[in-house]
């Protein structure tokens, strides 16, 4: 039986040419959804990336635009972006019948993305309304508040520590696509770099380094005295709904229990069809006990932001980020003015440095309680449920290195997508800003380079 086989392949293989071949199926044509969303991410980031970033619409399409989610990355390119410089507002259309996915800039929330269908009636949107310092006004102040005298005159050119930065923007020593790097020890800048194009002044979306950003933003509402984390959410007091055990120290611990979609959770309608935040939220069922089961989502974070909003409606993040110097950082919102804290805040390496020096002095800035005494112990602390397999531990909306080989075991992260890492570790006065355009395919070994820096700071 098996010369019998063997002779049965070996006729199939020698006669394949003229047997009809298996073709691969032709791919199937993109969804007018898929079109109508990739429509919504291209005027959004070309919004964001023009009058947040202070970048190139070039540098935009090849840094933004690339390695991006897979069902709209070959449409992006397709689509032809207006650009209308006096509104500060960018159209991008996708269907013949119908409007383009328009996305408009304000000066203190940086863009927001407009539902499909939306046309202008003259009416201000609830950002619009809203007023923060102007972008560069503290630059004159002496570092931290401001960017002037920042860098540490002891730090000599062309030595070990140099040639370290300098390898974090080569794939091969770290991985990744780096575009930034700024590391302060002792509240002084001690290196500083960038890719060409970028500089201090250049903002990137910081993905999920805005959830730390969120459980921060959490922080400075209760200083000003108001009752939370222990708060549930709004929607979910009335008598019978479970999801009222569920508290906004539960959401920024990623242990709500609630459904997610995907791993993650990216939130699709929200970050690029202009999806209400509280619709597309507060109707998650609850899957798991609250407290008993770690989830990594955007929903948690976005749902913990609202609580904090509700509690305290005059309240911003743009106020902190300012009281910060960080008066370059966008927390973009909705059309309906809730904040999409989950990934969409936009900031430059010198500004997420500043939250960085903000922990290390717990929540001190300038003599000043920003956030409550205590507060960084709270975020690093791991009561809650911890992911599976992953290198880090989580606290509440940080990621915890306590396992890292070469790291001290107090320090801790805010992590995000594409390479955003800020670095924070109490006990060597040290903060790591790293940020890039990684790809899932090739990223950057944030833990390695901590290690290495540490090798260099005494």
């Amino acid at each position: 039986m098996k010369t019998i086989a063997v002779s049965l392949a070996l006729a199939l293989a020698l006669a394949a040419p003229a047997m009809a071949q298996p073709t691969t199926p032709a791919p199937a044509e993109p969804s007018r959804m898929d079109r109508a969303e990739a429509a919504g991410y291209k005027a959004q980031f070309v919004c964001s990336g023009l009058w947040n970033g202070n970048k190139t619409l070039a540098d935009i399409e090849a840094d933004e635009l690339t390695g991006i989610y897979a069902h709209i990355a070959p449409i992006v390119p397709t689509l032809k972006a207006e650009i209308d410089e006096a509104a500060h507002q960018v159209s991008v259309t996708f269907a013949d019948d119908m409007p383009p996915r328009i996305a408009r800039h304000n000066p203190v929330t940086g863009c927001t993305s407009m539902p499909i269908g939306w046309t202008n009636d003259g009416r201000r949107l609830p950002a619009e309304t809203l007023e923060r310092a102007q972008p560069g006004s503290a630059d004159s102040l002496a570092w931290p508040k401001g960017d002037a005298d920042a860098s540490d005159p002891r730090i000599m050119m062309i030595t070990p520590f140099d040639q370290l930065v300098e390898s974090a923007f080569d794939a091969k020593a770290f991985g990744g696509k780096t575009s930034g790097v700024v590391i302060v020890h002792k509240g002084r800048i001690v290196q500083e770099r960038y890719k060409p194009g970028h500089d201090m002044h250049t903002a990137q979306r910081t993905w999920s380094v805005a959830k730390s950003m969120a459980g921060t933003y959490v922080g400075f509402v209760r200083q000003k005295g108001f009752a939370i984390p222990d708060t549930p959410v709004r929607e979910w007091t009335v008598d019978g709904d479970p999801r009222k055990a569920i508290t906004v120290d539960h959401l920024l611990r990623m242990g709500s229990g609630l459904v997610s979609d995907t791993a993650g959770n990216r939130t699709d309608a929200v970050y690029m069809a202009a999806g209400d935040v509280r619709q597309w939220t507060t109707l998650w069922p609850m899957l798991h006990q609250p407290g008993s089961s770690f989830r990594y989502a955007n929903n948690d974070i976005l749902l913990a932001t609202l609580a904090a909003r509700d509690a305290a409606p005059d309240l911003h993040p743009h106020q902190m980020f300012d009281a910060l110097g960080m008066t370059r950082t966008w927390a973009e919102t909705d059309w309906q003015g809730n904040y999409i804290l989950s990934s969409q805040v936009w900031t430059t390496a010198r500004d997420m440095a500043r939250m960085g020096l903000l922990y290390l002095n717990d929540g001190l800035w300038d003599g000043k309680r920003v956030l409550p005494e205590g507060w960084r112990d709270y975020v690093t602390r791991p009561s809650g449920p911890q992911p599976a397999g992953n290198p880090f531990g989580y606290g509440a909306s940080f990621w915890l290195m306590n396992k890292s080989e070469g790291v001290p075991s107090d320090a801790f992260a805010a992590l995000g997508n594409r390479g955003q890492h800020l670095v924070i570790i109490p006990s060597r006065d040290l903060v790591i800003v790293r940020r890039g355009y990684d790809t899932g395919a090739d990223p950057f070994d944030i833990a390695k380079f901590t290690a290495e820096v540490l090798k260099q700071i005494r």
